[in-house]
């Protein structure tokens, strides 16, 4: 078994599960004590994401972190498995219930803000609050989806992240200063991309598939009934900063933050900040 295998594998082994209707296991950090706060992380990230925001708020909320199929240590799908926004919606829906959370706040970053929007929709009653981070429910831009397709077109051929696209993805994550003075950040994330299990790829490219193929939900946000706030990465290149004043404006009474020196996963590159306008907001909110 390979090393990094065998390290997936501990980590998994620490994790509990919950078994959802398709039969696979979807594992899940659980930490802390207080109302529940549930996360959803980033596209080709895992639990670990949330690392920072878990440790700043455990002490006052109950943080939970699942993983999404195919990444961190929850089960793949099927080869042939299609993925959407709303079928995320409505796994994390069914996770809420067998976790039998009556009410809970959400937040989550990119993908993460995008099925945690539908939940939220889809389920007012029992999201209190939400924060939507570095993410847009609008259609993917024709330009942007054409070359994302055409990035997972690649990795389906191959049946791995090759090193020069690996190369390619990481910097899209990341803000030029993050890029300039945290280099091992970013070197752990291609690392990551690299290390991606075979078995993990066909499910990488159906959830990237649905990502960037998702139906534009802007027209909806005026039905939210939940307190949300909305944050952004100032560098943020695949999300701008305009998507989410857009989503804003778009929600009534919502909120709106920009983080400087940030770009896709301003939680990591700006953790300080991040959790402490995520704790301000629950506070107030819950």
């Amino acid at each position: 078994m390979h090393p990094k295998q065998k390290q997936r594998y501990r980590i998994k082994s620490i994790m509990p599960s919950i078994t959802l209707n398709n039969n696979r296991q979807l594992h899940y950090q659980d930490q802390g004590q207080g109302f529940p706060v549930v996360f959803g992380h980033s596209y080709l990230w895992d639990h670990r994401m949330w690392a920072p925001q878990v440790a700043a708020l455990k002490k006052s909320f109950r943080c939970i972190v699942p993983d999404l199929w195919g990444h961190g240590c929850s089960d793949p799908l099927e080869e042939d498995e299609e993925i959407s926004i709303e079928r995320l919606a409505d796994d994390y829906l069914e996770f809420t219930e067998k976790l039998e959370l009556k009410q809970y706040a959400l937040v989550g970053l990119s993908v993460g803000g995008m099925w945690g929007i539908q939940l939220a929709l889809k389920q007012p009653k029992a999201v209190r609050a939400l924060v939507v981070m570095d993410s847009f429910v609008g259609a993917e831009p024709e330009e942007s989806r054409q070359h994302y397709f055409g990035m997972l077109e690649m990795i389906a051929q191959l049946g791995s992240v090759p090193p020069p696209l690996a190369e390619q993805i990481a910097p899209i994550f990341f803000s030029p200063l993050t890029m300039a003075e945290r280099p091992a950040m970013v070197a752990a994330f291609r690392e990551t991309l690299l290390a991606i299990p075979p078995a993990n790829i066909p499910t990488i490219v159906a959830m990237g598939r649905g990502i960037f193929a998702r139906n534009d939900l802007m027209a909806r946000l005026c039905q939210l009934q939940v307190p949300t706030l909305f944050m952004a990465g100032k560098d943020d290149l695949p999300r701008p900063p305009h998507e989410a004043e857009q989503m804003a404006a778009a929600t009534p009474g919502s909120l709106l933050e920009l983080i400087a020196d940030a770009g896709h996963v301003a939680n990591l590159e700006q953790p300080e900040i991040v959790s402490q306008e995520i704790a301000a907001f629950l506070d107030r909110t819950l």
